[in-house]
């Protein structure tokens, strides 16, 4: 049978948890450490995550505008290479196998060692990160139907926990002296650039809002459903965002979590008391593993669809009897392993956001590209607000962009990602093409 067979095929359900779980990973329980010691007011907190949210919904709805319009596996990959030239679809394929999917999985099993850690003193973090890797794609490469309830029940896991932990901390009398209203100064901060890096650290942990467009193929009436998974799970994503780093600052010192990684352990402490906050770790812990599940999930549908148009990576494109791409699985499963012996969390993060972003921003320019060469082509769905929608996520895009490479901290890792997409170049050119790959 087929892996287009509807017995092959998941659900809207699934394909919204699939954004979900893409997008509530490491940096919702990990990025205010690295904001508050720039941004010491709790309305430009908020500001910063509501603005993420802003230009994540504005780029999951131009996102589903191609999806619907494009409906093939790939994000990316199929998107830019449809609109623009099959190199440069090229390129954005290679950014997500090489990095775009793989450093992520590294990035949330390191803290889940982190946070098991914390649990059970005794046991290695970086050990418990890659039995982590390796436990779930053993999953994955068994059945996508288990694939796909381990999924659903991991990400609904991850969201109650959120749920209970912002009320929680909204129930609690104690809270910390920070107010959420503007005040004087926070007009000159929001304009700085120690904002704009603390939105570099927010869009890292929104990114996944368009993760169902990599696996477009594999969805049920892929036209309305995965327009409808990327607004769902971006919009109850934004939600839930806003309100857990609202309860992060009010009932934590500010002091205690500047430069923590493990700042939802930190808070949960504060909230339910030692024992409680080691209980939250532990489910925190459960809910890195549905994002290390999700991302090892969508990465190798990108490699398998790049086999389909290059023989140099023809092996990646094989899948088992349900539909599984085994090779590409297994390859990202080595990257990841590479990536956990021997980067950091920062170092991973800095590397990969700047390409990340410039291929977004190349994407959703598309919108307009597209609608300009080719009106006739059917639109199921057209993006809500156009143009402002689409404007709105590019003027953002350039603004962290110009802002990373002109931070000293964030331009070296910049380059070095574009260094390995100018790899993904060299490899394009020299690779024979298919005919559906053919310039």
């Amino acid at each position: 049978m087929s892996a287009s067979s509807n017995s092959h095929r998941i659900s809207l359900l699934t394909a919204t948890c699939i954004v979900i779980a893409n997008m509530i990973g490491t940096g919702i329980f990990t990025s205010l450490g690295f904001q508050v010691g720039d941004l010491p007011s709790g309305f430009a907190i908020i500001a910063v995550w509501t603005v993420g949210g802003i230009c994540a919904m504005c780029g999951a709805l131009s996102y589903a505008e191609l999806a619907a319009a494009l409906p093939r596996s790939g994000g990316e990959y199929h998107f830019l290479r449809e609109i623009y030239h099959p190199s440069l679809g090229f390129l954005a394929g290679w950014i997500s196998a090489t990095v775009g999917f793989s450093a992520p999985v590294a990035i949330a099993a390191m803290p889940f060692g982190t946070y098991l850690a914390e649990i059970f003193p005794a046991i290695n973090p970086l050990v418990a990160a890659m039995v982590t890797v390796w436990i779930v794609t053993f999953v994955l490469l068994c059945d996508l139907r288990l694939g796909s309830a381990f999924q659903i029940g991991s990400t609904v896991l991850k969201v109650l926990l959120i749920a209970v932990l912002i009320g929680a901390g909204f129930y609690i009398n104690k809270s910390q002296p920070i107010s959420f209203l503007p005040v004087k100064g926070d007009r000159a901060l929001i304009a700085s650039a120690p904002f704009a890096i603390s939105l570099y650290w927010v869009m890292y942990a929104y990114s996944g809002w368009n993760a169902s467009t990599y696996i477009t193929g594999e969805i049920r009436n892929p036209r309305r459903n995965v327009p409808l998974s990327l607004a769902l799970g971006t919009f109850i994503v934004i939600v839930l965002y806003v309100c857990v780093n609202a309860v992060f600052l009010r009932t934590t010192p500010t002091a205690e979590m500047i430069g923590k990684q493990q700042v939802a352990l930190i808070a949960s402490t504060h909230i339910f008391g030692p024992t409680g906050g080691k209980v939250m770790a532990a489910f925190i812990c459960l809910g890195l593993i549905s994002t290390v599940s999700a991302m090892m999930w969508i990465g190798p549908r990108v490699t398998a669809v790049m086999g389909e148009d290059l023989g140099m990576l023809k092996r990646l494109s094989r899948r088992t009897a349900s539909g599984i791409p085994a090779n590409a699985i297994l390859t990202q499963f080595v990257i990841v392993n590479l990536m956990l012996l021997t980067a950091t969390f920062q170092s991973v993060v800095n590397y990969v956001q700047f390409s990340l972003t410039l291929c977004s921003a190349l994407t959703v320019l598309g919108v307009f590209v597209l609608r300009w060469r080719r009106p006739e082509l059917e639109r199921p769905y057209r993006t809500w607000g156009y143009p402002l929608t689409p404007v709105i996520f590019l003027a953002i895009s350039v603004w962290m962009l110009w802002h990373l490479l002109a931070e000293q901290s964030t331009r070296t890792p910049s380059l070095l990602g574009l260094i390995t997409a100018a790899f993904g170049l060299i490899i394009y050119f020299i690779s024979p093409k298919t005919a559906t790959s053919a310039v």
